[in-house]
């Protein structure tokens, strides 16, 4: 019998501070209908200087619980992705363990940056259908207002922070995950990084002062390949799936850039209303994007238990991902 991965309860965590465009401009030289027009972004959260990621997580992870009706100690398995962990180690998700009191839990973060939570599905999908462990805390979870630049506007303007868990188990209902895509190609490193702070280039006086521990971006060759990867990523899923792209009900993209959004939505023949957007009013929050719009989606009850939803990302690697969620 097929096994599916069956969402129970989500949550989010989202901070209080709000950076708006018009914040923006007095920073770096731009304007709100810069910004507007190239990403459709209004506003992003910001976290506290005192808040680190793993603290958004655990409040998102608390949600997700206590919609599910499950006690911290009842979570076999804890996954964070993230690109801004509290630390190189140890893993955030083990510190977001210690903040929920999930003791029996084995916690561990995966690093495929806005694609993360995806690979995390994925990762679950397999690790519960072959009863390795009977329920999963899967979080996407990033600060990445501690890696940006704010004298960049070509990348201060896109991001925010944020938090979205899922908590899940194994179904045979027909309802919840039962199909997904995976890809990447590490010859495209270059086009999203974090320069400083490993092995290749260790923290240092000169590693600071030239700016190498906040994101560098190639967006002009970034945007084809995010298109073209996330058109690989729905397709491949949905024949997976056995579902044609038409049988999509609504599309939930990594939400990155409005133009980047509309281009997917074009190529794949998904028409406008059926494409979950947010970006207006968080930014891109990398690996919290997918669980934070999926969490509106189902929280503003936008579809039946008889509906595919598609959720497509790409991120820094070159990753990319897709799932098929029914119901």
């Amino acid at each position: 019998m097929e096994t599916y991965l069956k969402i129970l309860a989500t949550g989010i965590a989202l901070p209080d501070k709000v950076l708006y465009n018009a914040d923006l401009e007095r920073m770096v030289e731009t304007s709100d209908e810069w910004i507007l027009t190239r990403t459709g972004i209004s506003e992003r959260r910001i976290a506290e200087k005192d808040v680190a990621t793993s603290d958004l997580a655990a409040d998102a992870g608390r949600m997700a619980l206590a919609g599910a009706a499950k006690l911290p100690e009842d979570v076999d398995l804890i996954i964070v992705a993230t690109a801004t962990g509290d630390h190189l180690f140890p893993s955030t998700a083990c510190i977001v363990q210690d903040k929920l009191g999930a003791v029996n839990a084995t916690a561990f973060d995966l690093s495929a940056a806005c694609s993360g939570f995806l690979y995390g599905l994925t990762v679950v999908h397999s690790l519960l259908s072959t009863g390795v462990y009977r329920n999963a805390l899967i979080i996407g979870a990033e600060t990445l207002s501690k890696i940006t630049d704010y004298s960049d506007r070509a990348t201060c303007i896109l991001f925010g922070d944020g938090a979205g868990a899922m908590f899940v188990e194994p179904g045979t209902d027909g309802k919840g995950l039962f199909a997904s895509h995976l890809g990447s190609d590490g010859s495209l490193t270059k086009l999203l990084n974090l320069p400083a702070g490993g092995s290749r280039m260790p923290a240092s006086r000169e590693t600071v002062d030239s700016g190498q521990h906040f994101i560098k971006m190639n967006g002009n060759e970034l945007f084809k390949v995010a298109v073209r990867s996330m058109e690989v990523a729905a397709t491949r899923t949905a024949e997976k799936a056995g579902i044609d792209l038409a049988d999509v009900d609504l599309l939930i993209p990594h939400q990155a850039n409005i133009r980047i959004i509309n281009s997917l939505g074009k190529r794949l023949g998904v028409e406008k209303e059926k494409v979950f957007v947010n970006i207006d009013r968080f930014g891109n929050t990398s690996a919290a994007s997918i669980p934070i719009a999926y969490h509106e989606v189902r929280a503003g009850g936008r579809y039946d238990h008889d509906s595919n939803i598609l959720l497509v990302a790409f991120g820094g690697g070159i990753t990319w991902g897709g799932v098929l969620i029914r119901g």
